[in-house]
């Protein structure tokens, strides 16, 4: 690591100890590299911070997270809660059962997981703390869920890692099926379990009958279709994966206006708005890191990572676990777009050449890069979460450790059977 590399990642960190916005410890760390360094003029990280912005696929981003505000003042994310109070409130910590089962259902009409744990923030949040849960726990329960809804498809994360290393993007989505069920059930079991140990009840006293249930799920059937004609339009050709964003927003739209019939144009604006207000965090903080992730690429720093990896082992199962243990690493210091752009180019050729599976690799690094925004430093979830909820980093720091434990097994049971991601594409595709 050079000299201009320490100056960088000691001013990152000192400006987070300082209490410095994320984003512009990001920026000022990764222009500090571009100030000092006798080989590259500071222009190019000015540049840099432009170009980030510039990528044609990250178009779906701010389409989906406006999508995922629609879906709030339509009445979709109202029925979705609806449907997942009837499925599990009569559980064990019923309340945080709901925003885990409502991450896997806003997973198929929002793809963003900042998106989807602002929204639980705002709306669920709140009331699981007046109703006795801890605001650690009700954080983590609503940041680290919220994983489910970035592996659910239309995944954003999946639509990236597609486009950089022309990978099929509807393989990709159907591969990333069963591994988010897979976390639902997971969380929800962590999350009986914590419930179980200190008391939280359940939020209703009778299970839900068969007619009730039906009823939730009848009415909540146009978000519930909504990733399956996802899916159709993708495979048919009928949309681009950057114009799935905007399907998104005009589906809700449609939803709300003739078939809802509740969103008025009052609601339509603070959707907006907010979605304004989301994006600006998110593309500030993805265009920042343009420049820290083009001072990584300069440094070769990846590149002496993958090259001592191989080195170690040719052993697929073991490279794959050192991916992984380097992208949770550099998960909680770089965002989740930056990794993919940045380090897809450099690790698909990798496992490529060790006959891995390109769709297996793309669910388990899209589930690493995603769970680094739920981990602080540069945990954009965890951060929206937390400030949503006036709720301390460290609280939610040692009230997340379990679920941080569940996905991780989960990650390592999706590397040593990767049928499980395999089997829907390699069926339907």
């Amino acid at each position: 690591m050079t000299f201009d590399m320490l100056v960088l990642m000691g001013l990152f960190f000192g400006l987070l100890v300082l209490g410095a916005p994320v984003a512009f410890a990001i920026g000022i760390s990764g222009f500090s590299f571009f100030i000092i360094s006798d080989v590259i003029p500071a222009s190019i990280g000015v540049q840099q911070v432009a170009s980030a912005s510039q990528s044609f696929p990250l178009l779906a981003v701010p389409f989906f997270v406006l999508a995922g505000h629609m879906m709030n003042k339509t009445g979709i994310t109202k029925r979705l809660i609806r449907c997942s109070e009837a499925l599990v409130s009569w559980m064990s910590g019923g309340m945080a059962q709901v925003c885990i089962v409502l991450s896997t259902l806003m997973g198929g009409v929002s793809g963003s997981a900042v998106a989807d744990a602002a929204m639980e923030a705002r709306i669920l949040g709140p009331d699981l703390i007046r109703n006795g849960y801890s605001k650690g726990f009700t954080a983590a329960t609503i940041a680290v869920g919220s994983l489910i809804t970035a592996t659910i498809p239309p995944s954003l994360g999946l639509i990236l890692y597609g486009f950089v290393g022309n990978v099929s993007i509807g393989r990709l989505f159907l591969a990333g099926v069963i591994p988010g069920l897979m976390m639902m059930v997971g969380l929800m079991f962590t999350v009986w379990m914590v419930s179980r140990k200190r008391g939280y009840r359940s939020a209703t006293a009778h299970r839900p009958s068969v007619k009730e249930i039906g009823e939730a799920v009848w009415d909540a059937k146009w978000a519930l279709l909504f990733p399956v004609a996802l899916l159709f339009a993708i495979r048919s050709g009928l949309f681009t994966p950057s114009e799935v964003g905007a399907f998104a927003v005009v589906y809700a739209a449609v939803v709300g206006v003739f078939l809802h019939k509740e969103l008025t144009w009052e609601g339509a604006m603070e959707a907006l708005l907010h979605g304004v207000v989301d994006n600006g965090l998110i593309v500030l903080i993805i265009m920042f890191s343009g420049m820290v992730g083009y001072a990584i690429i300069f440094d070769q720093a990846p590149q002496a990572i993958a090259a001592g990896m191989l080195n170690l082992t040719h052993n697929p199962v073991v490279i794959l676990f050192l991916i992984v243990l380097f992208l949770l690493i550099a998960g909680c210091f770089v965002e989740a777009t930056v990794l993919v752009l940045l380090l897809t180019p450099i690790f698909l050729p990798i496992v490529r050449s060790l006959g891995i599976d390109e769709v297996h690799f793309g669910i388990v690094m899209m589930t690493m890069v995603t769970f680094g925004g739920m981990t602080p430093p540069v945990g954009v979830a965890m951060f929206t979460v937390c400030g949503l909820l006036d709720c301390s980093i460290d609280e939610y720091i040692r009230e997340a450790l379990p679920h941080i434990a569940t996905i991780l097994i989960l990650v390592a049971i999706l590397i040593l059977f990767p049928q499980i991601s395999l089997f829907l594409p390699n069926l339907l595709m």
